[in-house]
């Protein structure tokens, strides 16, 4: 998350609204919506009338009217007022809220590692076994939710305190869908596949991939994300756990393994656009216009979903570029793995409407209003996929349903002076020609020195 929140437009310093004054996006009873688990909602939850619910959450600018949208909803069909508001500096504010005793009904974060210290100064409530059997049924890769939702309370105890909603999805491939119909390219099902298309493209005189790292400070982040989704095609769920948390350390070969793989793509002069040399100087806004040149550039880039903001301007998706899923090994046996990111919503003040939002929660309807627009993807299997508001959300939804294991981001997940830090600037010496067991132990050094 703190990638994305690199690139995203600063708003103003407190943002709130009031969505119960907010008008329904999409009038009840019409189109793919499921209707019925909004009116089953009403019914059970009426008795609300009148009570106020306050949320604090990421979302500003467009993304709090989303947001709203959203809320009205649950408004209308319980009564509540509810109070959102978010900070642009919103990490800090929820701690001084939560220290100073006069935290909002319910936090919506994106980062884990915050909520794993809210809960462990015992400031979340747990949201219950029941909760988390619904988030093992019904979302999936059930268990890979439930885990990024589980926490050590204040004794040490893990609970499940924290509800997902709201997903981005990294493991994608960028493309033109017209350059690879002239070049007779198919899009690869497994990473051996994708490492065959690789090197025929240069067999046939072409570059295969843009890459680039640059980002001003935050130079090499682009780098951990490739990092990432080769520990989950290279290595096992588990052991991804372990990486990020330092019980598998830095300089492990299975980790080097990882940073190698990526190395397989990034390192070698004829597979990327201008040369390995170029991967580190590159602004990553500006690599995938490789993608659009004539004759083009290359023919493949890994981003995260929101890379189109950097597309030429008019470039319709799904006819002018496209993406397919970035696979795992067929040999390797582990599934159909998808790294990403999101926000959970956890309750910082109990009360009967705090109770209410979760459950809301589990409604599809809370999903689909929020899908049918813009910026929203969730695993909730029983939400209409019909409902996504073009193709290129209902395919990364369906990216996001059909994966086995779902990882939230490594580098997020580890102290800020790794996954912020040494972590980026070990990428950019690996690229510049460092050996992956030596970036490896320098990562692991900075770690080290933690207390």
């Amino acid at each position: 998350m703190k990638k994305l929140l690199l690139i995203s437009v600063a708003a103003a310093a407190l943002t709130m609204g009031s969505a119960s004054a907010a008008e329904l996006k999409f009038k009840p009873g019409e189109g793919a919506f499921s209707w019925d688990s909004f009116e089953a909602f009403k019914s059970s939850h009426g008795d609300l009338a009148g009570q106020t619910i306050s949320i604090f959450g990421p979302w500003r600018g467009e993304d709090q009217a989303l947001a709203e949208s959203m809320l009205a909803y649950f408004s209308e069909a319980t009564g509540v007022n509810v109070e959102y508001s978010s900070s642009e500096n919103y990490e800090q504010q929820i701690v001084i809220d939560t220290q100073a005793g006069s935290p909002p009904n319910i936090a919506i974060l994106p980062q884990p590692g915050l909520i794993a210290g809210l809960a462990s100064k015992g400031y979340l409530t747990p949201l219950g076994e029941d909760t988390q059997k619904w988030i093992l049924d019904n979302y999936a890769a059930g268990q890979s939710w439930v885990d990024l939702g589980t926490y050590k309370d204040k004794d040490g105890n893990p609970a499940f305190f924290a509800f997902p909603y709201k997903i981005d999805v990294k493991s994608l491939v960028w493309y033109v869908p017209d350059n690879f119909a002239d070049a007779g390219y198919e899009i690869p099902t497994s990473m051996e596949e994708l490492k065959a298309l690789t090197q025929k493209i240069v067999d046939d005189g072409g570059t295969p991939w843009c890459i680039g790292l640059g980002s001003g400070g935050a130079t090499g982040w682009p780098a951990t994300d490739w990092v990432e989704d080769m520990m989950l095609r290279t290595t096992t769920p588990e052991n991804y756990d372990k990486w990020v948390s330092n019980e598998l350390k830095f300089d492990d070969p299975i980790v080097v393994a990882a940073i190698e793989e990526f190395g397989w793509f990034a390192k070698n002069d004829k597979f990327v656009s201008g040369g390995a040399g170029a991967v580190a100087s590159t602004d990553f806004r500006d690599s995938p216009k490789g993608l659009f040149s004539s004759p083009p550039q290359c023919y493949m880039h890994h981003q995260a979903s929101f890379i189109p903001s950097f597309f030429p301007e008019g470039t319709k998706l799904g006819t002018d570029a496209d993406f397919f899923y970035m696979p795992a090994y067929e040999g390797k046996d582990l599934g159909k793995p998808v790294l990403g990111a999101g926000t959970l919503a956890m309750i910082t003040k109990d009360s009967p409407a705090a109770r209410a939002f979760i459950e809301w929660l589990e409604t599809p309807i809370a999903h689909e209003v929020w899908m049918a627009q813009s910026g929203f993807l969730t695993p909730f299997k029983s939400a209409n996929a019909e409902t996504y508001g073009n193709a290129a959300l209902k395919k990364q939804g369906e990216i996001l349903l059909n994966s086995t294991t779902f990882r939230f981001d490594g580098s997020d997940l580890m102290p800020g002076a790794v996954g912020a830090g040494s972590f980026w600037t070990g990428m950019v010496d690996y690229v510049g020609g460092k050996p992956a067991e030596d970036v490896a132990s320098q990562i692991q050094k900075s770690w080290d020195t933690i207390k």
